[in-house]
């Protein structure tokens, strides 16, 4: 039976590098742990930083942003308001623009592809990883000869994080885990919780934890769970009450990869191709 995380699910990272700052906004709750974390790159001698994920709309979380500044882009992992509602107001207040893969969540640019080019300062590689959401990307950054990989929720600091269905896919996650399982001895600097080591063990530990909760959740459709809601009690019996609702999400993606329909009425999947 695969548990419940609520640990680090690879070794902590010893320290951050000297161009890495870590701005926590004061938005803690079961969902976002500690709070959003907003990452700051600097290269030193740079006349101006990189933000990763704003956060939420918190004027005070916003200000002491700005004042690591100049600040010549904002990047966004994902759309999730935890990550991106403080994105206008600090354009407001820095000039710079707001790029996302969500062309909703741009302002003051284009979208980002393989093709954007994201900092002539920094080495930024754009790495496209749907599954906790369908616009979900990572951000692989190189200083010198140091590199970080920011994983926004697709990894986090501390325990899994949901796969949001319908916008999040199951399939397209343990896609995008296994391309960051790529990425060995690189400290993983996620959107929650604190930074990792390393992000191809935080990948690996992730993708073994996805299938063994694939197999919890045949067994319990194969038992006669109907319902996501019966799949939830069976499967996440050890998660907190208050989180059933966020567990369902994965519980329909679970369902929706394993052909199982998700409605009122769920056949058992005996016999179905795990792909």
């Amino acid at each position: 039976m695969s548990g419940h995380v609520t640990g680090a699910v690879a070794a902590l990272a010893g320290e951050l590098p000297a161009w890495v700052s870590l701005l926590r906004a004061p938005n803690p709750g079961p969902m976002t742990l500690d709070g959003t974390n907003t990452w700051v790159l600097r290269a030193p001698d740079a006349d101006h930083a990189v933000v990763v994920d704003p956060g939420p709309a918190d004027e005070g979380h916003l200000r002491r942003i700005a004042e690591h500044g100049p600040i010549g882009l904002i990047l966004i992992t994902h759309g999730h308001p935890d990550h991106t509602e403080g994105a206008a107001r600090l354009r407001e207040l820095v000039g710079a623009p707001v790029l996302a893969a969500d062309p909703a969540h741009t302002i003051g640019g284009t979208p980002l592809s393989a093709e954007t080019t994201l900092d002539d300062t920094l080495g930024i590689r754009l790495l496209n990883t749907p599954g906790h959401t369908a616009d979900s990307v990572c951000f692989l950054i190189e200083c010198g000869d140091e590199r970080v990989v920011l994983t926004g929720d697709t990894i986090l600091g501390r325990g899994t994080t949901v796969v949001a269905h319908p916008d999040g896919n199951l399939g397209d996650y343990l896609g995008s885990l296994e391309l960051l399982s790529a990425y060995t001895g690189i400290a993983a600097l996620p959107g929650h919780g604190p930074a990792l080591a390393d992000c191809a063990a935080a990948a690996e530990f992730y993708l073994a934890h996805r299938r063994a909760r694939l197999d919890q959740v045949r067994s319990a459709v194969d038992a006669g769970a109907r319902t996501p809601a019966d799949v939830v009690a069976a499967v996440y019996a050890d998660v907190d009450r208050s989180l059933w609702w966020a567990a369902e999400w994965s519980v329909r993606a679970q369902l929706e990869y394993l052909g199982v329909d998700s409605g009122e009425s769920a056949p058992g999947v005996s016999g179905l191709e795990h792909t």
